[in-house]
């Protein structure tokens, strides 16, 4: 997986990007702030396809990031909001339930909650793009053959599929809050 990073990385015109280790599973990620793709180890010494398949996924993201690609740079600025929004959104909607349904703390809290929808939303065409970037290099650089390319791309549109699962399931998240909260406003 290193392998294969650095090697597109390089091919791709990207030399200020570093790849490093991660403990974990399904840790993998580029950094854009810092310029380093972080690999799990599961990812990190494998030669299976699939961790290649993930390695490149990741390098998707730092040409992304280098081509500057308005998606990700919409997800990069909501990551604050998200993080914001997926820690006190529904705490913030409970505080409103406890203090007498007071609809002001449980609008903030629809509206908080629905910044981390927003962001699982956008991050949706960052991933499928990602993807796509991979597989075009992977088969272009000469990485993978078509046979393995076909194998990598079951992997990476499984791994697509959960974040179109979390972002439905955030989305009916808010959703049924909006409707039990939200007052017909």
């Amino acid at each position: 997986g290193a392998q294969a990073a650095q090697r597109i990385l390089a091919l791709s015109g990207i030399n200020d990007v570093r790849v490093e280790r991660i403990g974990g599973k399904l840790t993998d990620h580029y950094d854009p702030s810092s310029k380093v793709l972080r690999l799990s180890d599961s990812t990190y010494a494998s030669t299976s396809i699939a961790a290649i398949g993930v390695a490149a996924h990741e390098c998707g993201h730092a040409l992304q990031h280098n081509k500057g690609y308005a998606p990700l740079q919409i997800r990069t600025a909501l990551v604050p909001a998200a993080n914001i929004g997926s820690k006190l959104g529904l705490p913030i909607i409970l505080l409103g339930v406890l203090f007498g349904m007071n609809q002001l703390f449980i609008q903030i809290g629809i509206w908080v909650f629905a910044l981390a929808v927003l962001f699982q939303i956008v991050t949706l065409p960052v991933e499928f793009n990602a993807s796509g970037r991979a597989l075009r290099m992977l088969g272009d650089y000469g990485i993978m053959s078509n046979d393995e390319t076909r194998g990598c791309r079951k992997v990476l549109s499984a791994a697509a599929l959960t974040y179109v699962a979390a972002a439905a399931s955030s989305v009916l998240q808010l959703l049924r809050l909006i409707l039990l909260f939200g007052n017909n406003s």
